[in-house]
């Protein structure tokens, strides 16, 4: 056949959603896509919790069918934008237009403002008038302000909102107007007449859509899931024909692919056989019964408390308390899974294995979830580890089946982490969705049918808090549940997360009614006169232990620190020694290695025979073996005899090592007691001569003075405001004196008062006064910082509390301005901790401990010089024992004691 006598593609008379990018005629019909993604929505809140969770939002018992037919009608709108010429011409070849002059290609979002704002009114005529836009301004009591609140969260689906003013998008009402064979008009009246076909229900009498923000920003996040799902061409193949019901089609695949990926979780729940007891659940060798706290938490806490708080020292369980709170939460149907978060990706890593033997004993076989670890770098879906390859495919090390591949859709890709029946990662995945970044919406919709954990929530500085506090009121206003842990939690901050949206009645307690708070303890939100925490106390957990203290003023004398370390490790001690800072830490495990003679370096810590130390610059594949390595030589059953480890706070969370000598700098109390929980963790009769009682040596300043490190830019290891890791000195100070006033600190029945002592505002403003006008100064400008962290923060959060369609009279359309935003995602990322660049090596280099490749390497901001760009990838150059590479005009080192800067 000729090239004049060619066949005219589909593209050319049917208005498409999806096409192929290397065959354009291979595409999926506009009016099928809407459809399939409308299935999916349908599909969703067909799962209790989320229909649940939707309704809460909206201050609503429960969703009826009219208006979840309604709901349905907005989402098979979403891509009404791509009716535009601009768009739909945008695969045509040259023989296509057959001389005809084409249009500029456009998008399909940015384009309906100025139909929605009124500023192209010829196409805004036709086009409300299509979609018999009277009519839906009836489904509300508010003068059709829902409705218009709802259609702009609609075609906000992308994952940022869409700006109704002051949008940079001109009008340009040629791209609405017929082209060849396709009419925009047209179209939109057949999809309407669809859409009538597909959800009759929506036009009959009903209740008005609620019209609270907040089920704005659920719906929005509930539409995109429903985009993603509906997506995928590999369950929702491309059909390039008109067919009148499609819906039928769309609706079985709608509830296979929710079903596949662990959304709808009826048939696991048909199959759910029960909590088994404590021991069966955590396979616990000789515990036969949970502690008290575990006791108290899981079994004696009332389980439909929105927010409970655990406060438990170090060591005695709090993570199995949070695991069996949910096994009974899921058996009650309140919740449908599980978020873990934690500060850190080591600890995540760590904690992610306890979890899926959790996950295996709970579920019967075949029907236990995959936890994903939710950490961005990783690929990994129970015990499989994944590799991301081009077009957005994953290679799987386990080469699974097509169920279990499916099942693994949340572990795929960061944005979706939110949406897996089981995950355990940091804490900034669940804080993204409380934040104005993209897919924030979706992340909170998915994060809302699962009970949500934060571990260590002491460890959250002001920025993180003030996210943090936005996080927990948004999910537990939508009805989600949320638990929190730590050892060392102050009164102020129970406080605040107690009394989350109750700020008027926030009074902090005086020091001594907050001394005396029970410690172990559970608290819930649910108040009484008598008691407006309900500190519920816990009892003991048998953890019990007395450790002596001792203060020597040699924190900046590497020397000193590394022979008391080597004397007690040629004892036959395991002695722990964690530095504030890795410049540091690097110092003093140098100086081990000189102090110590050729035939004790098997004393010191090493891999493969390669001495090394512990902190968070190594790449992710070695900080893997260094923690196996450490679990190995310190942990519960490590075989006996001496060995040194120094390492930095990364020793102090989630790793399970029991140290017989702690060595540690002086930090503020809370962290002290989380790298004292690492001494003597674990009841043992092999501790050696000398170490039968825990020790740990607290490493001061010297002259026992910290004024200096009110000024000091130099050797401050991270004490004060230039130190960049504990800037407040108050508090510093304040475990100074803690530690000079108390030679033996009973652990837990001191830790109530250690902690009130060096952070409850009383006690600061006695070290204030007392130090005289340069520490007044230190306080203001501490004050400062906070103030100016708040209100970074307060910038950041979403405001669920304002509509996407504002009634403002000084304009002549709706306002959202309260709601719009776009470019401060990466400022954001930074500021939660996800700072720095990832650079990828080309070749990849060995690792200094093994031949495994290292393929990249995240650089800490505070590294790197400014204005870089880390797109290109980075040539190592291979040393003696590891490698060197140039980040613009900064060279770094990477070997055996990991990434350093070389000036």
């Amino acid at each position: 056949m000729g090239k004049n006598n060619r066949i005219p593609p589909t593209y050319i008379r049917y208005h498409w959603a999806k096409a192929e990018r290397e065959n354009p005629e291979h595409l999926h019909l506009l009016e099928h896509h809407l459809a399939d993604v409308s299935a999916c929505f349908e599909a969703l809140l067909a799962q209790p919790i989320i229909r649940q969770r939707l309704a809460r939002a909206g201050n609503l018992d429960d969703i009826d069918p009219v208006t979840v037919a309604r709901l349905c009608v907005f989402v098979a709108l979403h891509d009404i934008g791509k009716i535009n010429i601009g768009f739909q011409t945008r695969i045509w070849k040259e023989e296509d237009l057959q001389g005809r002059r084409r249009p500029g290609r456009t998008g399909h979002v940015m384009e309906l403002v100025p139909i929605l704002n009124g500023k192209d009114r010829q196409t805004s005529q036709w086009f409300f008038d299509v979609l018999n836009w009277d009519d839906l301004l009836q489904w509300d009591s508010d003068d059709g302000l829902t409705v218009w609140g709802l259609f702009t969260a609609t075609v906000s689906h992308h994952g940022l909102p869409v700006q109704l003013l002051n949008s940079i998008k001109s009008k340009n009402p040629g791209i609405w107007r017929p082209f060849g064979e396709l009419h925009p008009q047209h179209c939109a009246e057949r999809i309407v007449q669809l859409v009538r076909h597909w959800f009759p229900e929506a036009f009959a009498a009903g209740t008005p859509l609620p019209s609270a923000p907040a089920f704005q920003h659920m719906f929005l996040g509930l539409c995109t899931l429903a985009d993603w799902i509906g997506s995928d061409k590999s369950r929702f193949p491309f059909l390039d024909k008109p067919q009148d019901d499609y819906i039928t089609v769309a609706r079985a695949r709608a509830a296979e692919a929710v079903s596949e990926i662990g959304i709808d979780i009826r048939k696991q729940k048909e199959c759910f056989q029960g909590v088994l007891d404590f021991n069966r659940l955590f396979t616990i060798p000789g515990a036969a019964s949970a502690n008290a706290i575990q006791q108290q938490a899981a079994q004696e806490t009332p389980l439909d408390e929105p927010l409970v708080i655990i406060e438990s020292e170090t060591g005695s369980g709090k993570t199995e308390a949070a695991l069996w709170r949910f096994a009974r939460m899921y058996e009650s149907g309140l919740v449908d899974g599980l978020y873990f978060a934690l500060p850190t990706r080591a600890a995540a890593s760590q904690i992610h294995g306890r979890v899926k033997r959790f996950s295996d004993n709970l579920f019967p076989d075949g029907m236990a979830p995959e936890p994903v670890l939710a950490v961005p770098g990783y690929l990994r879906a129970g015990d499989a580890t994944g590799k991301l390859l081009p077009d957005y495919q994953v290679w799987w090390d386990d080469h699974p089946d097509d169920a279990t591949r499916n099942r693994r859709w949340a572990a795929e890709s960061a944005k979706r982490y939110l949406a897996a029946q089981i995950a355990v990662g940091t804490v900034d995945q669940a804080m993204m969705a409380a934040l104005k970044v993209k897919h924030a919406h979706m992340r909170a919709a998915c994060l809302a049918r699962n009970l949500l954990v934060v571990d260590e929530v002491h460890a959250s500085d002001t920025y993180m808090g003030a996210i943090l506090e936005a996080l927990l009121e948004a999910h537990l206003n939508a009805g989600g549940y949320a638990l929190l842990m730590s050892a060392t939690l102050g009164s102020i901050a129970r406080r605040r997360w107690l009394l989350l949206g109750q700020r008027a009645i926030r009074e902090d307690l005086p020091l001594d009614d907050a001394i005396a708070i029970p410690y172990p303890a559970v608290s819930t939100r649910s108040f009484d006169k008598d008691n407006d925490e309900n500190v519920v106390p816990a009892g003991e957990n048998n953890k019990d232990k007395t450790v002596r203290m001792e203060a020597i003023p040699a924190m900046p004398d590497f020397a000193q620190v590394a022979e008391r370390a080597l004397q007690a490790a040629r004892a036959g001690a395991k002695v722990l020694v964690i530095r504030n800072t890795v410049n540091f830490a690097i110092s003093t495990q140098q100086a081990v290695e000189s102090a110590a003679a050729p035939d004790e370096h098997d004393l010191l810590f090493a891999h493969n025979g390669i001495t090394t130390l512990h902190h968070g610059r190594f790449a992710a594949n070695d900080r893997r073996l260094l923690d196996e390595q450490i679990e190995t030589l310190l942990g519960k059953d490590s075989a006996p005899g001496g060995r040194i480890v120094v390492g930095t706070q990364t020793l102090e969370q989630s790793l399970d090592i029991d140290a017989d000598l702690l060595i540690t700098d002086l930090c503020p109390v809370d962290v002290l007691l989380q790298r004292i929980g690492r001494l003597h963790r674990h009841q043992r009769d092999d501790r050696p001569a000398g170490a039968q009682e825990p020790v740990c040596i607290v490493l001061m300043p010297e002259g026992n003075d910290l004024s200096p490190l009110l000024t000091s830019r130099q050797n401050t290891n991270g004490l004060g405001p230039n130190g960049k890791v504990y800037e407040d000195l108050r508090i510093i100070e304040a475990t100074r004196r803690l530690i000079d006033k108390y030679s033996a600190w009973h652990i837990p029945k001191m830790n109530r008062e250690l902690v009130e002592r060096a952070t409850h505002p009383d006690a600061l403003a006695i070290i204030v006064k007392e130090m005289g006008e340069k520490w007044q100064e230190h306080y203001i400008q501490v004050q400062g910082a906070q103030i100016a962290d708040n209100l970074t923060a307060g910038d950041a959060i979403i405001k669920r509390d304002k509509s996407f369609y504002e009634d403002n009279r000084e304009v002549v359309f709706g306002d959202n301005r309260e709601v719009v935003f776009g470019s401060i995602e990466e400022r954001i990322r930074t500021r939660l901790g996800d700072e720095g660049i990832e650079v990828e090596f080309e070749p990849a280099p060995p690792s200094p401990f093994n031949a495994e490749k290292i393929a990249r390497l995240t650089i800490p901001a505070h590294l790197l010089p400014q204005n870089i760009d880390s797109d290109d990838s980075v040539t190592p150059n291979l040393t003696d024992g590891g490698f060197d590479f140039s980040i613009s005009t900064q060279k770094f080192q990477y070997d055996r004691l990991g990434l350093r800067r070389i000036s």
